[in-house]
């Protein structure tokens, strides 16, 4: 089945977390590194997110610069790339930054379980896609995705949908800043989450490719060398 090329994006403490033991977002990268990011977002088609990262972070996810909004209008896009939410439940609050901030098409990825009448509210701001009967089925997303001209996505978190993107091998490479701190918590949102793999051999292996100094932390640059083994999955 055809799929956009999908790159994991994700900035984290040294020891590995992504956010606080309250599941608050923290300051982990600086100016380099944040304009990295909007460098990588101008370059894709669509950009997408799990429902808990909106409402945990509430984010824009738009091309902050204005010089890059313009090229991409140069172009004949918009001025975002296509923005998703994974959200099995329709559960994507309608005043939130990503429906509201920056022009461009949104989209909301729900399941069958979704409520109708929440479908209809979040309608009047994106577009509905369902696709899944318990939880979003991410392959006939990414399917669907193709279909609509998508042909690079860029994926901003949460743990849970890095899982379930990574653990039924739909990822391609991972760009991880890690930071100069320590965040700690046992409970702490990790870059991947999940059940987790449990045998060795099902465990996903990555190549080096990038490595470099930024900010007061390190770019890592990893393609994904295999596709990892079947296990329960997990989605918004």
């Amino acid at each position: 089945m055809e799929r956009p090329f999908v790159f994991i994006n994700a900035a984290m403490s040294a020891d590995g977390k992504i956010s606080t033991v309250k599941g608050e977002q923290t300051r982990i990268s600086g100016k380099e590194d944040l304009d990295r990011v909007d460098s990588l977002r101008v370059e894709c088609d669509a950009i997408m997110v799990g429902i808990g990262t909106v409402l945990a972070d509430n984010p824009s996810l738009t091309v902050k610069s204005k010089k890059r909004r313009e090229e991409r209008k140069i172009a004949g896009e918009d001025e975002n790339p296509l923005r998703i939410v994974v959200d099995s439940m329709a559960r994507t609050p309608v005043d939130s930054e990503l429906l509201n901030k920056g022009e461009g098409k949104r989209m909301i990825a729900v399941s069958e379980r979704a409520i109708i009448e929440d479908m209809n509210k979040l309608g009047k701001k994106a577009e509905i896609l369902i696709c899944g009967r318990e939880e979003v089925d991410l392959k006939e997303l990414l399917y669907e995705l193709w279909l609509r001209g998508v042909r690079r996505l860029m994926v901003e978190g949460g743990a849970t949908l890095n899982w379930s993107l990574i653990s039924q091998g739909l990822v391609d490479e991972l760009y991880t800043y890690v930071g100069n701190m320590i965040i700690g918590g046992e409970t702490a949102p990790t870059l991947v989450d999940g059940v987790g793999f449990k045998d060795e051999d099902a465990m996903v292996k990555l190549e080096l490719l990038q490595m470099e100094k930024l900010d007061e932390g390190a770019l890592l640059r990893w393609r994904v060398l295999n596709k990892g083994g079947d296990v329960e999955n997990e989605t918004a």
